[in-house]
């Protein structure tokens, strides 16, 4: 068995652990298909906050960030000045990384100029998620070629934070790839997700 049996007698993946707030994340977000063009910025830059930290540091704090950050409104935070991103660096709620806070206001100008992000996102995977068939943890990859695309491009465009790896934990968290494994109660779940 890849996936781990939980008390309540459900499998999930492994890397869920046992944590309330974890448990919750993997059992009704990650790895759902999302199409919405803005809240899938807002978790391109929670990825990119992630970078060096673990996932469960971010989501501890998305409500900070969101907070923070105007509910990852692109017109909204590119219209943010030095003072206002200073005051974010003095901001405990969320991680206080001065290159990755410039570097979301540069995501911002730059998601602003693709007219329609979810779609350019998906044209990727032609409108569908990839569906692997994960059976031990091993089999996860950090990237993939096609991360490596989508991060050349993205750079391209003008986007930071935004490697391979990065990309990648992405693309899993916002389905663009069921990475569930398949002894996982969420596999054939979000697989039916897909439109």
């Amino acid at each position: 068995m890849s996936a781990t049996m939980h008390e309540d007698g459900i499998c999930r993946c492994k890397w869920c652990g046992t944590e309330p707030i974890y448990v919750e994340y993997h059992d009704t977000e990650w790895g759902v298909p999302e199409y919405d063009s803005r809240a899938l910025f807002e978790k391109l830059q929670l990825d990119g906050f992630q970078a060096g930290l673990s996932w469960i540091t971010i989501l501890k704090k998305r409500d900070a960030f969101r907070a923070a950050f105007d509910n990852f409104d692109p017109e909204k935070m590119v219209r943010y000045t030095a003072k206002k991103q200073a005051r974010l660096m003095q901001d405990t709620g969320i991680v206080r990384n001065r290159l990755k806070i410039d570097a979301s206001v540069t995501n911002a100008r730059a998601y602003l100029e693709i007219p329609d992000f979810s779609a350019y996102l998906w044209s990727f995977l032609d409108g569908k998620p990839l569906q692997n068939k994960l059976r031990k943890p091993s089999d996860i990859q950090a990237s993939t070629p096609l991360a490596e695309r989508i991060s050349k491009d993205l750079k391209k465009r003008g986007f930071r934070f935004v490697g391979p790896t990065i990309v990648y934990a992405f693309m899993q968290a916002c389905g663009l790839v069921n990475d569930h494994m398949v002894d996982c109660h969420r596999h054939e779940a979000v697989r039916k997700l897909a439109r």
